[in-house]
């Protein structure tokens, strides 16, 4: 039985919540067992500090670790039991509210497919044990977010952030706009409950999942935002990175990708594996200069001695 945890970012019983449970009672009659966390209910979640002691820690065999002392590694645990995910999320300012930001954050390089790939390389090459299995087990997630006006034009992306670390496969992704009195919309309603169907069927055969939500202007990632190089028809997808040029096709905006761009998606393995190369190298130019170059120290330390930061009083 395929094991769907229900994950909602808005408040405790609100409409949020409703639409998540609506799409859990889907993915339970398709079969499913299900699991429901509320991320503000006697959960604490502190930001990332940037420290890249995660990283670090899984590179050298020692596992992931955190410097934060919070509920968040209860919290992954739990999603790395998981089959599928369904994360519905409230609509702030046109995108994902602050704590799902944050566990995108907390997820950090060490939750990187590509990174966990090499870690789990190095660590058995040194009689180690290899990293614990469950950060390389495919995963499907789907998406729900709830916006009370008509602003959520980044919703859908910030959402598709959370599955792009750990390259866990996006099964639905939509978002449901002026939804104050969302209960009361059986369209509505009933488009969650299939939303966890789906994901539920996803989550049963996840080597055959694959995306069920509306095609979108991205042909790999589905996603509709993207970065236009101004003057030209360069575009750039705002979530799997991929680069190709913009066209208008029969009244439609579409966008067509050079063969090589599949192989640099930020979401495939081979796009992974390139970035991790990309960051060894630079975190290489970095360790050298802090250990070998004057100018490197004498710049820092001009910075260091400029100002201090301020602190609130206790």
């Amino acid at each position: 039985m395929a094991k769907i945890l229900g994950i909602s970012a808005g408040t405790l019983n609100g409409s949020n919540d409703a639409m998540c449970k609506e799409a859990l009672m889907g993915a339970q009659e398709a079969g499913a067992e299900i699991e429901f966390i509320n991320l503000h209910h006697k959960m604490e979640i502190k930001n990332c500090t940037g420290c890249i002691a995660c990283v670090k820690a899984m590179m050298g065999g020692k596992g992931r670790i955190c410097v934060q002392k919070d509920d968040f590694m209860w919290l992954l645990d739990k999603m790395l039991d998981a089959d599928g995910i369904m994360m519905a999320s409230p609509i702030f300012e046109n995108g994902v509210p602050g704590i799902v930001h944050t566990i995108c954050d907390r997820f950090g390089p060490s939750m990187d497919r590509g990174n966990l790939f090499i870690a789990d390389k190095l660590s058995k090459e040194h009689g180690g044990p290899g990293i614990d299995p469950r950060f390389m087990k495919d995963k499907v997630i789907s998406f729900i977010g709830v916006g009370g006006s008509d602003w959520g034009s980044l919703v859908q992306m910030d959402h598709g952030m959370v599955a792009m670390s750990p390259m866990w496969k996006i099964i639905d992704n939509d978002k449901f706009q002026w939804s104050k009195t969302i209960l009361m919309d059986d369209e509505a309603l009933s488009r969650a409950h299939q939303i966890g169907v789906n994901l539920a069927k996803a989550a049963a055969d996840i080597p055959n999942a694959t995306w069920q939500g509306p095609e979108g202007v991205c042909p790999h990632c589905h996603m509709n935002n993207f970065y236009i190089e101004p003057g030209t028809t360069h575009a750039i997808c705002g979530l799997c990175g991929m680069e190709g040029e913009l066209a208008v096709e029969e009244g439609k905006i579409v966008i067509h990708y050079p063969d090589v761009q599949y192989e640099l998606a930020h979401d495939t393995m081979s796009g992974k594996l390139k970035h991790g190369q990309d960051i060894q190298y630079n975190e290489g130019r970095l360790a050298a200069l802090q250990k070998e170059s004057e100018e490197f120290k004498k710049r820092k330390k001009k910075y260091m001695e400029f100002i201090q930061p301020v602190y609130p009083e206790r």
